[in-house]
């Protein structure tokens, strides 16, 4: 057996990240043997990180990443808002982003077998941030966009709302613009065009509703007329309030952003918004009973 020396842990930690107590226990269990003290910790991490996958992950990062024709935009969720500040946790997002921003994966799955420039995949990496931190850590999304002739923007509100818009035409400023609205304004889509069908057929089925109950009383043979107006008057504000285009531009609500990108003669080609957490249930945990459970490392 090794002797377990001070300089033996600390070469340990450094390969592992894992704590000083950790490390001397994984080198008494292997006998000093260093290598096999560093395969023991990473299947106690993959125990871990299994352990931990059921766990409401809903705080976090959004990063965004740009370079020269392409942005890249991730978002890294973790239990508790502490762990936001956390040194590993934070270059894990910024390491994550970065990888999205050289990456070719079509999708989420592809991405997290992606190799980071550790050399390890971005799978691989997730799970040892769970055993170092003691949190569940997900990288829930990606988005990548890549153009050698059209202007790629985006815009970072604090950590938690990000955005990259693509334009043809404008300039870094216009775009910039745009995604600081689409940040502020959350737009459904770009133009009317691109709702789904079923969205319009509900929208439709509620104004007409409406629009009965306010005609209540007219004749009947204009009663359709009526109503058909009604809803078409809806709808098209409808539009103007859940489209890119259509919405007033939050710099200057005299114009639409339509209006603002054919006075610059651009055209938005496409944007993605992502929210923290949006979408996840989160649960109401016991603040006591959350303590309790990381102290005996639940």
């Amino acid at each position: 057996m090794a002797e377990i020396t001070a300089a033996l842990v600390k070469e340990l930690r450094e390969r592992t990240g894992s704590g000083m107590m950790e490390c001397k226990k994984a080198l008494q269990e292997t006998g000093g043997d260093i290598e096999a003290a560093v395969e023991l910790m990473r299947k106690a991490g993959q125990a871990k990180a299994d352990k931990k996958a059921s766990r409401v992950a809903a705080e976090g990062l959004v990063v965004i990443k740009q370079a020269a024709g392409a942005s890249a935009m991730v978002e890294i969720n973790c239990e508790t808002d502490f762990v936001t500040k956390n040194d590993d946790f934070r270059a894990f997002a910024d390491a994550v982003a970065a990888t999205a921003l050289g990456a070719q994966a079509a999708d989420l799955e592809a991405f997290l077998a992606s190799g980071m420039a550790n050399g390890q995949s971005v799978e691989h990496n997730r799970r040892e941030c769970i055993a170092k931190i003691g949190e569940n850590i997900n990288v829930r999304r990606f988005a990548r966009l890549s153009s050698a002739k059209n202007v790629l923007g985006g815009y970072l509100h604090g950590t938690r709302i990000g955005v990259l818009v693509e334009l043809e035409g404008g300039d870094p400023d216009l775009a910039k613009d745009i995604a600081m609205h689409v940040a502020a304004s959350r737009p459904l889509c770009v133009s009317a065009e691109q709702l789904p069908a079923e969205v319009i057929a509900k929208e439709k089925a509620i104004y007409a509703a409406q629009a009965a109950d306010e005609a209540k009383g007219k004749p009947a043979h204009v009663l359709d007329k009526i109503v058909e107006k009604i809803v078409e008057g809806k709808l098209r504000k409808y539009y103007e309030s859940v489209t890119l285009l259509g919405q007033l531009f939050i710099k200057d609500d005299k114009q639409s952003v339509g209006e603002l990108l054919a006075a610059r003669k651009a055209r938005i080609v496409r944007f993605e918004r992502f929210e923290l957490g949006e979408g996840i249930e989160k649960k109401a945990d016991n603040f006591a009973a959350e303590v309790m459970a990381q102290a005996r490392g639940d």
